[in-house]
């Protein structure tokens, strides 16, 4: 699969970053021209908005040296360095199998991120707990390093999709920590998706060479021509990947598991959803009428590819997210950067009684809500640059999420709602929020 679809690939075109943008675009322009009917913009009040997230920037990095956006933030929760205890546990392995071990974490880690609830809490073995992304990252850290997903005496470090695929909500339940007075939002959800990316990975026609594990995104962007129907391995790992190349590799691991999402040509394609603004502009400047009506977001699937930023680093492969801005990986559509939006007045509801209803991620409103928010994040970005002096090469957008946009979206939450709960109530089966 190339970095640069085909045209008339419809299914590759809507795995494009230069596709999403179009279609958030598309949405924004029809909200803007006052032709929605549930929301408003007042773009005077990105200014301030970008005042807020550079200055929480510089609170939290008064040095400037804002890392990715990463589920790796998650595991520094508290300040121990738990990447540190997996490095000295992976000294002892081959480079490409350290490498497959980082991503097996990280696969497994993003795809049981979701909203956790206000309520649960997981507390580590020192006696801390932790809440929320920290306490879902510090918790599918500590079962990755217990060997809770490998399938291989004495090699823990791995996820195996054997045992992915019978992976159900029991063994997370220990895993999390669930009980009664602990409950964990979309637990089903979770344990469901785990099991089909390893049913996935057992069934799919792959090279012998490449492991039945999540760490084959390794061998996918090493293999010489991952398009051929029979990849062949490259001698060594590329020095370097498109960010649009590593989205559709993630996209081609993680094929047919995310089963939300409006079909398209009769097929799901995951995180993408009718809108009536959302044209069918695609990456390029062209057009796919097979699309005409979808907005992609792959959400979960981004914050994956951010995540594996800095894994794939260590591996030797730097993942270059710049040069032309529409195929470098979007900001994130969800409640926290989208809450910012909103909550600080640059997205306005047409209906104040819309935060009381409880949503769908498929509802009008919802998908508008977080097209609006990935196009009006690269609206920002600039803004939050020039208000902390330094360039995209110094702050690219993952560094801008992070520093950033959606630690400022979790502060806003709490100053406005108890328990920082996000603006808009949505239903969640813990894949896709």
């Amino acid at each position: 699969m190339s970095e640069r679809p085909r045209p008339g690939d419809s299914l590759s075109l809507l795995r494009h970053p230069g596709t999403i943008r179009a279609r958030c675009r598309a949405v924004l322009a029809a909200v803007a021209d006052d032709r929605s009917a549930w929301f408003r913009l007042d773009r005077r009040r990105l200014a301030d908005v970008a005042a807020r997230v550079a200055a929480l920037t510089r609170q939290r990095f008064p040095d400037l040296r804002v890392p990715p956006h990463s589920r790796w933030r998650h595991f520094e929760a508290g300040g121990v360095d738990r990447a540190a205890e997996l490095e000295s546990r992976l000294g002892r392995l081959p480079p490409a199998e350290a490498a497959r071990a980082r991503i097996d974490l990280t696969v497994v880690s993003v795809l049981l991120d979701a909203g956790a609830g206000p309520a649960w809490r997981f507390s580590d073995a020192d006696g801390r707990r932790y809440t929320r992304s920290e306490g879902l990252g510090v918790a599918s850290f500590r079962a990755f390093m217990a060997g809770r997903f490998s399938a291989v005496e004495g090699e823990p470090l791995r996820a195996d999709a054997s045992v992915l695929a019978r992976l159900d909500a029991k063994a997370l339940t220990e895993v999390f920590q669930v009980g009664a007075d602990n409950p964990l939002v979309g637990l089903d959800g979770r344990a469901a998706l785990l099991a089909r990316l390893g049913e996935t990975l057992l069934a799919r026609r792959t090279p012998a060479s490449w492991p039945r594990r999540p760490g084959q995104l390794f061998d996918r962007l090493a293999a010489a021509d991952d398009a051929a129907d029979d990849p062949v391995p490259a001698a060594e790992p590329p020095a370097s990947v498109t960010a649009a190349r590593l989205l559709q590799q993630v996209l081609a691991l993680t094929d047919g598991i995310f089963l939300q999402g409006t079909p398209v040509m009769g097929r799901g394609v995951g995180d993408a959803w009718a809108h009536r603004f959302a044209g069918a502009a695609v990456a390029g400047g062209a057009r796919d009428p097979v699309t005409a009506g979808i907005v992609p977001f792959h959400k979960l699937s981004q914050w994956l590819c951010y995540s594996l930023l800095e894994p794939l680093k260590r591996a030797g492969i730097v993942v270059d997210d710049g040069g032309d801005a529409d195929a470098g990986l979007t900001g994130l559509p969800e409640y926290r950067n989208g809450g910012l939006l909103l909550d600080a007045g640059v997205i306005v509801p047409r209906d104040t009684r819309l935060a009381e209803r409880r949503h769908k991620p498929g509802d009008e409103p919802v998908v508008e809500w977080r097209a609006l928010t990935v196009a009006l994040l690269d609206e920002l970005a600039p803004l939050v640059r020039a208000q902390l002096g330094v360039d995209a090469a110094q702050m690219p957008l993952a560094s801008v999420l992070e520093g950033g946009t959606w630690a400022a979206g979790r502060e806003i939450a709490l100053e406005k709602r108890e328990g920082g709960l996000p603006p808009l109530s949505i239903e969640s089966d813990g894949t896709v929020f």
